[in-house]
């Protein structure tokens, strides 16, 4: 990857000169103005000087380099030793440990929770979508490991052991009881085949033994991260000849007095993208699992976590947004085409300074939504985060896909080539979307939200509320919105089902236009809100309102 010699290489039709230099050995927090501004206005000033230091690290070749090997050398699964005993491991490669020992070492995962001081939840965010712009596939187990401590610290009898393990800056990839590992992280093994989404549908048993303690059986079609040190589960638990219901339980890799837990491998999905990441098969028989909080009630005990992965699929999204301008951006003013830099052309200015807006607003979006999860968030800050952050997962993770590929487009050929990253993130895109949720899932969940939670409804109308008069169209399509709100909660179920992406799409706008009049600069709000509101709006990048000074965008990001 060396840039040594360029222009000078013996042969003349080797002599490369209109290309750009790597992008390496930057602070990505340092050059990302609209992340510096958001980390400032959402109080989390205190942590640009750690930020700093995250973004100089991600920024730096090597790191850029374990980013792409943890891809083309993804984990292997090893279930038996050559003598036939199960080994049920996952491994990964060693650039693979380094990145998630980095991310885990500057907090990614834990650190709001660790210290809940204000501003925590907005640090973390922020931490998070550093390390997962270079890198997302490790954000996965960073993600579950953050989410879990809301599911698991109401219920002391695993939460006084386990969450100071958490917890902790350290890494070992090595399985090790609790006394020789003070450190952890948590997956997931929710869906099942029969089920998927539907998870009430799942045929998983537990059988209870003792105290908090119950027996597994069953198949999970998907195990996120299976060489994690402990999994939330679900399952349909027993007691007695009573059947409790659908319980959560959290299930150890390995058991106090040091042997393995029965977790088997069956094998590991091959995905289409998300490829440093393990997701497997697994089976359970007669595996050891704990009670988290009531029998019966595991839906419920785990929706405070869904709402932070979810949050964090948002947070991901948004990080993918600013690689894919950082990269598209950084190659328009590196290469000539037609008598000028490719950046200077206007109909790639505008390409560029849409997807910049696009990326702006994700990340603002995600941004507000971890104010919300603050630890002294209020009440009116947590009944919006109840309905804004399906709302926001379902359109901002649709948007990505899309926006990668734009991006790879400005590359030209250079951006379908697995050298260079954007294709790795057009494959990774996708995930977000699908991930704890598909877009009809995430849509029936608003309508859930509103109706289970008035309050929500008029969280988020208080605030639409702080930005109106600011701007016409926004106005417009506010009042709108919230028409089609009161029409929605007294239609026919059917009928609020069919159009439950109408309402969220519309809800998602509103919110998004708003945030960017609250806290991106006039030029940036005003382009955003007649790109995506107006009636000149494009289906595609690059269609912003006359007179857009598109230069001056592009120039903050």
């Amino acid at each position: 990857m060396s840039t040594l010699g360029r222009g000078r290489q013996p042969g003349g039709t080797h002599i490369v000169e209109n290309q750009p230099d790597w992008r390496v050995d930057i602070d990505e927090y340092d050059l990302n103005h609209p992340l510096r501004d958001a980390v400032a206005a959402f109080g989390a000033g205190w942590a640009d000087a750690q930020l700093h230091e995250v973004g100089t690290l991600v920024g730096e070749r090597s790191f850029q380099r374990d980013a792409q090997l943890a891809h083309q050398h993804p984990p292997v699964a090893h279930t038996f030793d050559r003598w036939g005993f199960r080994l049920d491991e996952v491994e990964y490669d060693e650039s693979y440990h380094r990145i998630i020992a980095a991310a885990v070492a500057h907090g990614a995962h834990t650190a709001a929770w660790a210290d809940p001081k204000p501003g925590a939840a907005v640090a973390r965010a922020a931490t998070f979508m550093l390390f997962a712009q270079v890198e997302p596939g490790h954000a996965c187990p960073i993600s579950m490991t953050h989410s879990a401590v809301a599911s698991l610290r109401d219920s002391p009898w695993i939460a006084d052991d386990w969450l100071p393990r958490l917890y902790s800056r350290s890494y070992d990839r090595h399985l090790l009881p609790a006394d020789q590992k003070p450190s952890a992280l948590v997956g997931m093994a929710m869906t099942e085949k029969q089920g998927g989404s539907d998870v009430r549908a799942n045929t998983t048993t537990a059988v209870h033994v003792s105290g908090h303690s119950y027996q597994l059986t069953g198949h999970k079609w998907f195990c996120s991260a299976p060489m994690s040190d402990g999994f939330l589960v679900l399952a349909q638990s027993h007691r007695a000849s009573t059947q409790e219901g659908l319980s959560c339980l959290f299930v150890p890799r390995v058991l106090p007095h040091g042997d393995r837990n029965v977790f088997r491998v069956q094998r590991l999905k091959d995905k289409v993208g998300n490829r440093s990441n393990a997701s497997a098969e697994i089976e359970f028989d007669g595996t050891v699992g704990v009670l988290v909080g009531e029998p019966g009630r595991g839906v419920r005990t785990i929706i405070e976590m869904v709402q932070r992965t979810r949050l964090d699929c948002v947070l991901g999204t948004a990080a993918g947004m600013r690689q894919s301008v950082a990269e598209a951006l950084w190659h328009a003013r590196g290469r000539r085409a037609f008598g000028r830099m490719l950046v200077e052309q206007p109909a790639m200015t505008a390409v560029l300074a849409d997807l910049a807006l696009e990326a702006e607003a994700a990340m603002l979006t995600g941004m507000r939504l971890a104010q919300a999860f603050e630890a002294d968030a209020s009440d009116q800050d947590v009944a919006l985060r109840r309905l804004a952050t399906p709302v926001s997962k379902y359109w901002v993770c649709k948007r990505g896909p899309q926006h990668a590929y734009e991006a790879m487009e400005c590359l030209g050929g250079n951006g379908y080539i697995e050298s260079f990253p954007l294709g790795r993130r057009y494959r990774e895109q996708p995930v977000m979307a699908i991930w704890e949720g598909s877009g009809n899932v995430i849509a029936l969940d608003v309508l859930r939200a509103l109706a289970r939670d008035p309050d929500s409804a008029d969280a988020v109308r208080a605030e639409l509320q702080t930005t109106r008069g600011a701007h016409p169209l926004l106005d417009a399509h506010t009042a709108g919105t919230l028409t089609l709100l009161r029409e929605m909660s007294l239609a026919e179920p059917d009928g609020a089902q069919a159009q439950a992406r109408r309402l969220t799409e519309a809800l998602a706008l509103a919110l998004q236009a708003s945030t960017m009049v609250r806290y991106a600069p006039r030029i940036d709000a005003e382009a955003f809100i007649g790109a995506r509101l107006g009636q000149s709006r494009g289906w595609q990048y690059g269609v912003l309102p006359p007179g857009t000074d598109a230069a001056a965008i592009i120039a903050r990001h």
